[in-house]
Parts: structure tokens; sequence; C-alpha cells
């Protein structure tokens, strides 16, 4: 809308108008905010983040998202988010309000969890606990070096013994959700039983297009009702395939190289606009180095991805309700809409840009929250030294 009117009340929107058309009586609301020249977005979500339950990546002590072992689908995050960040604070200042706290490491990482970005404690944070198990899948081919040493690459000879081991565990998996009264309870299986009956999602961490396939043929055999591919490099390559399958994929980073000598040197910007094209169903996320802190880039991901060929409106969508949809948040969050969480921010102009992206108010779930940040806070601090 060119000139909105939003009104929220017990942290929910119920009122969604053109102000321009609709005339509503002040002594109706406790407080009239004007934001006249201002943008409105809805927060801008995280997916596959440690942002949370990391705080200095170079300090083994303040990483809590790698766990020993190979199938750790037991180990869960939610009770490991730190809502005391001093990153968070940075993050939710450029528009970024909301997490998928996300364990690494193993075949099967662990059990990730939906959190929002402020609140007393990692209970009052959490809007949705336990959400999926991640996988990740081998790598069909290995070698490689990086751009400044480059290497060939070839094929993982040990890839299908790879892949059958995943097989053999789901199997263990889905015999044992299928026994209803089990002697011996086990951890591990009892965190895969909901996989199975759809109330978890599995997300398949992979790039390649030979995996791609393997993991669309996996999710069919196993019945597994909420795939989601995380990565999806070579995605684009089977748009059709995806679509039929009904499998959503949270794209890799954006701002980064291609994979292969014989790819276009702008593939990864243009990835959201090919799966668009291709009727798949997509988001961004920005997993990779320091992901933590670089969260606070997902929007200018998403303005990269804008700049490539989505329009503004499915560049927003790619980095809120996009996200909720295929995190299964989006009854009450993604998008501005009557009945919905108030939990959006006000920007000064563009969000997607980072010269425009300046927030003067933010809220999640109707509550107001802190603009102050620790670098903002250094930022005046210094200023005011050089201005005499």
């Amino acid at each position: 809308m060119e000139s909105a009117l939003i009104g929220i009340e017990d942290g929910k929107i119920t009122l969604i108008k053109n102000s321009l058309a609709f005339s509503y009586e002040p002594t109706e609301w406790d407080t009239i905010i004007q934001l006249n020249g201002k943008q409105i977005y809805p927060g801008f979500i995280a997916p596959n983040s440690t942002l949370g339950i990391t705080e200095i990546d170079a300090v083994k002590a303040t990483r809590d998202y790698d766990e020993l072992g190979t199938y750790n689908p037991h180990i869960r995050s939610q009770i490991a988010f730190n809502v005391e960040s001093k990153v968070i604070s940075t993050v939710r200042t450029n528009g970024v309000l909301i997490t998928q706290a996300t364990p690494r490491g193993g075949t099967i990482s662990g059990t990730s969890s939906i959190m929002k970005l402020d609140g007393w404690n990692w209970e009052d944070a959490t809007i949705s606990k336990d959400d999926g198990i991640h996988l990740n899948w081998p790598s069909s081919i290995e070698g490689g070096g990086w751009w400044a040493e480059p290497a060939p690459k070839k094929t993982n000879k040990k890839y299908t013994e790879q892949v059958q081991k995943i097989k053999t565990f789901f199997d263990m998996a889905k015999a044992y959700a299928s026994d209803g009264k089990v002697e011996e309870v086990d951890g591990r299986l009892e965190a895969m039983r909901e996989c199975f009956n759809g109330k978890k999602r599995v997300f398949f961490h992979a790039n390649e297009l030979q995996q791609l396939q393997d993991i669309i043929e996996f999710s069919a055999t196993y019945k597994i009702k909420f795939p989601v591919i995380v990565g999806g490099y070579d995605s684009h390559l089977i748009t059709r395939k995806l679509s039929d399958a009904k499998i959503p994929v949270m794209l890799k980073r954006l701002h980064s190289l291609p994979s292969n000598e014989s790819d276009d040197v702008d593939l990864p910007y243009k990835l959201p606009a090919l799966l668009q094209a291709g009727n798949v169903q997509f988001c961004i996320q920005n997993a990779g180095g320091m992901e933590a802190m670089n969260a606070r880039n997902i929007p200018f991901l998403a303005g990269t991805a804008m700049a490539y060929g989505l329009t503004e409106e499915q560049a927003i969508r790619s980095v809120s309700l996009s996200s909720c949809e295929i995190l299964g948040i989006d009854k009450m969050y993604g998008s501005l809409e009557v009945g919905k969480s108030a939990t959006l921010f006000v920007s000064d102009g563009n969000a997607l840009d980072m010269r425009t992206n300046n927030l003067a108010l933010g809220m999640i779930d109707g509550i107001f929250m802190s603009l102050d940040n620790m670098q903002r806070d250094l930022y005046e601090k210094y200023s005011k030294k050089y201005e005499k």
C-alpha cells in the first residue's frame, strides 16, 4: 500500500487499511504513531543459522552448536539458545527478528527450533520447538581447491556406501516409529519418530545435482511428508522435479563465488530468479563463514536477488513469508495480515538496500524492541570524541 494504516491490539494485527480511504476515531486507540515517508515490513527471518547458539566463533567455549557423534537427532538447539547474545542485537537492528537455531556437524546434526530474537530466556523466545532434524547428505564429488589454489574435482567413490548408511539408520528409525510400544526407549530414534508422521521436517543439506536427485527419490521412498533442501546450488537444473515433488529449497548464501568453472560468474545471484521461474518454493538463508554475525546481511541478499531478476515483492517474500511457509510458522508470522503477530519493523527507506535500511521502530509480538546495540554505542561514543 502507498499509504497504510495498521492497528495492533494484544500483540496481533487487527486492522490494515488504506489510510487515505479510511477514517478512524483517534480516541479508540491508546497510542497513534505517525510514520510518514517510512516503510513498514514484516520481520525478516534467518533460517538455518547458528545465531544465538554461538557468540565468538574463535572461542570454543562460546560455540554450542556441534556435538560429538554421527547421528544426533536427539540433540536440541532450543535449550542452548542465548537470548542475551550481543550478536543478536546487531542482527535485530537490520530487521531480522526471527531465526531457526540450527546445530552443525555429523551426518544428522540435531534438531533445530525457531526462535524470536528477543525475550527473557530461551523458553520465552521459542516460536516452534524441535521443528525438524538436519541431515548432511554425503557429497557425490570430492576434491577441488579454492580460488587461489584451484584443484580438479573427482567422483566420491564411497558415496553409495555413505548413502546406504543413512538408509540403514532411517530403516531402523522407521521400524521403531511404527512400533506403538517399545520395550526400551532409544533417545535417537524417539527424536526421529515425528519425521515420519509429518510433525517434524527433514532438512537435507546438499548442493550437487546427484545429491538433489537422490534426495528426491529418498524422500519418496521413506514417505517423508516435509522434506526441505538446504543449499540447493544445482537446484536450478531440476526445477521441474523439485516442483512436482513439492520440495522447497533454502538457497545457499547468494554472496558467494560460483562452484564450478563452467558456471556463469553471476549464477549465485540469479538462483532465486531461476527457481521463481521454475515454480519452486524457496527462501534465502545465510549459512557459511561467520554466519551468526552475517545474519544481519540477509535483507541485502534479497536486495541482490532483486537486482538479478526478482521483483521487490518477491525479494521481500524470500526473506519473510516464504521462509515462514517452509518452516511452518506462516499462520502467525511472515506477512502483515489481520490476525497475525505484530512482528514488524519500520525503515527509513527500502530495507533491502544497506544505504536506506535504517530502523526507526521494531516490535516482536507487539512488544517494542530496543534498537540499541554494542556497535552503535561505540559508533556514537567515538563520533563524539572526534567531533571536537
